[in-house]
């Protein structure tokens, strides 16, 4: 049986939650997508940010109409945004039980369990939601972070791969396989994988957060620092910095031990 690398199981939740710190700056209503961007669809444009959903009105709609499949959808996708992940996960079970061959409800059920931490049934939720003659790149990505978060990275990666037949170079899809090439150890794979995703989307603090960690990881801590700054407002600059420091730190005395 081959060893399974050093980054894998407690220590790559470590760097994921880390992640998530380098990422978004501290947030505590985080999720797996927000680190790589693979679960949601959604990715961080520079100087633009989503408005919150109204969460008032899509609760009234929703409990007018619960059986209505875009409703509870759509509420769904507003209570993971918002951090309420149990709620998320329970509006959307209630909506695949009524709508059991919605694909839509399927992927959206799928990435509510993957943010609750279920990532094995978030797997096999998100296997229904397309189907091999009709296959989703998102939810490929999805599939295989899922499979990350459980430590299967090869099998990751081949889904992965199927994403990018159908998207190649797809900005998402590469930051998911850069990590998991993190996460496998392979450093050197991880940073040349990561910087085709970053030359693609250099506004996705994703993507920034992943390639820089990686390169300071392989002790280019100066380079990594411009990375994860880049085209960032001082204040904001400096936090990245500080956080990137910190995980770095957290790293090398977890190595020392």
């Amino acid at each position: 049986m081959p060893k399974r690398s050093s980054l894998a199981s407690s220590p790559a939740r470590f760097l994921l939650s880390a992640l998530v710190m380098l990422a978004l700056g501290g947030c505590q209503t985080t999720s797996l997508e927000d680190i790589t961007g693979a679960l949601g669809g959604k990715s961080e444009t520079a100087g633009r940010a989503d408005p919150k959903p109204d969460m008032d009105a899509l609760r009234e709609r929703y409990r007018a109409k619960p059986s209505d499949p875009n409703v509870a959808l759509e509420y769904g996708m507003a209570l993971r945004e918002t951090g309420q992940r149990a709620q998320a996960v329970a509006v959307m079970e209630q909506a695949v039980l009524a709508h059991p061959s919605n694909k839509a409800l399927l992927a959206g059920y799928g990435r509510a369990l993957a943010d609750s931490g279920n990532f094995q049934q978030a797997f096999d939720v998100l296997s229904r939601a397309h189907t091999p003659e009709d296959p989703d790149w998102r939810i490929l990505s999805a599939q295989g972070a899922a499979l990350d978060q459980l430590g299967r990275n090869e099998e990751a990666q081949q889904y992965y791969s199927a994403a990018l037949k159908i998207v190649p170079e797809e900005p998402q899809v590469l930051s998911n396989l850069g990590l998991s090439y993190m996460l496998q150890n392979n450093l050197p794979r991880a940073e040349e994988t990561l910087r085709r995703a970053y030359e693609r989307n250099r506004a996705d603090s994703r993507v920034r957060a992943n390639l820089a960690l990686v390169v300071g990881l392989q002790g280019k801590q100066a380079e990594a620092e411009t990375i994860v700054k880049a085209d960032l407002p001082p204040d904001q600059a400096a936090a990245k910095v500080t956080a990137l420091r910190q995980l770095l730190a957290k790293k090398q005395q977890r190595a020392d031990k």
